[in-house]
């Protein structure tokens, strides 16, 4: 029986989700596949499981999946695999940009979506055959790097099995509950300038039939469960929500979940109370500024009555919210920043997280940045929205970066958890605690980064420019 190990590289830094570790779902479905024809599939979720190299050995084939911020470590592993004569195929949206950069370091890469192109890629590969007709697949033939045509995104979900994470145990590092992670769309239209998910999954919606997403949901019916449905925006077509919403109502699942959702989902009083009854417990709300400039500089089409609306009205339905912000955006000043903690504590979100815009490979805010030279550093391991990697336009490097911690520590403080500890929101507490404890460590760990960026912004002058140019063409 031929073997395949899939990798998922773990992240370099501490983040938000650093206490709860989940897996993309990639390469879980990719196992599926493989083997229901005949392999065995090995998958390492390095988060939760180290690398185990001699097991690597028996191999037939690695594949390894990678966004940027871990694309350094998913090239270490991939070298170190080579090494060992053992053929490595990458894939994630970091490779589907930079397809060159990843063939440095691996035998092939599939762009985009892998579910058509991995087993068409295995046919020819079993077969001894030539890769010319494989979608999506890029690789190096005498000395020659070839791009095959991208295949038009996948319309039918429901065609490949989805993973089943009962094998698997995603425990939160507090032991009190599992997070499992589903998804049931892919695509969004909305196109905002930061955002690579439409150059990877494209501007469409596409949904998984009700009737599949219950049957996977089934196998996770339990109290200790919290289903993290993954969707890039969950209500995005809002009669198909209720439709999904009303089935598990009548399944009486016992499991609570969460998910993210645009302000426009709070609008629907019917899918609010939808989404009470049916468990959700919390909810992510990309609300990215408060400066209405910045909202639409990067197209966001919400304003700012729009997220003060939504809070209250996902509040009145009991309904936990996560508000999560950018700065860097080049209308954004330290006024801004003040601002927003202000904005944030005064709409009373359960949660927040301040990121720091980063210019992801495949995102319009990465072809600008490059285009105008202010890429400032190219260690993709810094690409994970807790580090300034660009020149802003109206903060220096050391503001930007300090907003982030100034925010947290503001939104978190002592005083605002006292006021949490009044109105007995003891889940609120106990993220604000784990918060601030997060704020601290990360710049105990961050310390020569920091002095760096402070040093940059002494000089000013220091401005290094990276090239870039992107491999292919991703319009279909």
């Amino acid at each position: 029986m031929k073997k395949i190990f899939f990798i998922e590289p773990k992240s370099p830094n501490l983040h938000i989700y650093s206490q709860f570790p989940l897996p993309r779902l990639g390469l879980y479905i990719l196992g599926n596949l493989m083997e229901k024809r005949g392999w065995h599939a090995d998958i390492i979720y390095e988060e939760q499981q180290k690398i185990d190299f001699n097991k690597i050995k028996t191999a037939d084939l690695v594949g390894i999946s990678t966004i940027t911020s871990t694309a350094p470590r998913a090239y270490a592993i991939a070298d170190k695999i080579r090494k060992m004569n053992i053929p490595v195929i990458m894939g994630g949206p970091h490779v589907t940009f930079l397809t060159t950069e990843a063939l440095q370091h691996a035998d092939y890469v599939i762009r985009g979506e892998g579910e058509e192109a991995l087993p068409a890629f295995i046919d020819a590969w079993e077969k001894g055959e030539d890769f010319t007709g494989i979608p999506n697949l890029s690789y190096l033939k005498n000395g020659k790097t070839i791009h095959n045509p991208l295949n038009p995104f996948i319309h039918d979900l429901d065609a490949f099995p989805s993973p089943d994470f009962t094998k698997y145990l995603f425990q939160s590092k507090a032991g009190a509950f599992r997070m499992i992670p589903v998804q049931t769309s892919r695509g969004c239209p909305f196109d905002c300038t930061f955002c690579s998910v439409t150059g990877m999954f494209g501007k469409k919606y596409r949904f998984r039939s009700t009737q599949n997403i219950i049957e996977e949901l089934r196998r996770y019916n339990d109290r200790k469960n919290i289903i993290f449905f993954y969707d890039d925006n969950f209500a995005a077509n809002k009669k198909r929500a209720k439709e999904l919403l009303k089935a598990m109502i009548a399944e009486n699942f016992k499991f609570k979940w969460t998910t993210q959702v645009r302000t426009d989902a709070a609008k629907d009083e019917e899918l609010l109370k939808l989404m009470k009854k049916s468990g959700c417990h919390y909810l992510y709300l990309g609300l990215e500024s408060v400066n209405p400039r910045s909202l639409e500089a990067m197209k966001k089409k919400q304003s700012l009555d729009d997220i003060i609306q939504a809070v209250k009205a996902i509040r009145r339905h009991r309904i936990h919210t996560h508000g999560m912000f950018v700065y860097g955006f080049d209308d954004d000043d330290w006024a801004t920043v003040k601002k927003t903690v202000r904005f944030a504590k005064k709409i009373k979100l359960s949660s927040t997280q301040f990121m720091i815009l980063t210019p992801l490979p495949g995102s319009k805010f990465f072809k600008e940045i490059v285009a105008q030279g202010r890429l400032l550093f190219k260690d993709w391991s810094l690409y994970d929205a807790h580090h300034v990697v660009f020149q802003p336009a109206r903060l220096t490097l050391s503001a930007l970066q300090k907003a982030q911690i100034f925010s947290h520590k503001k939104f978190y403080s002592l005083v605002q958890i006292v006021k949490k500890t009044f109105r007995f929101k003891w889940l609120e507490i106990g993220i604000a605690h784990y918060a601030r404890n997060l704020n601290k460590i990360w710049q105990k760990r961050n310390k020569a980064y920091l002095k760096v960026v402070d040093l940059l912004t002494l000089k000013k002058s220091a401005h290094i420019k990276v090239e870039y140019k992107e491999d292919i063409a991703l319009d279909r």
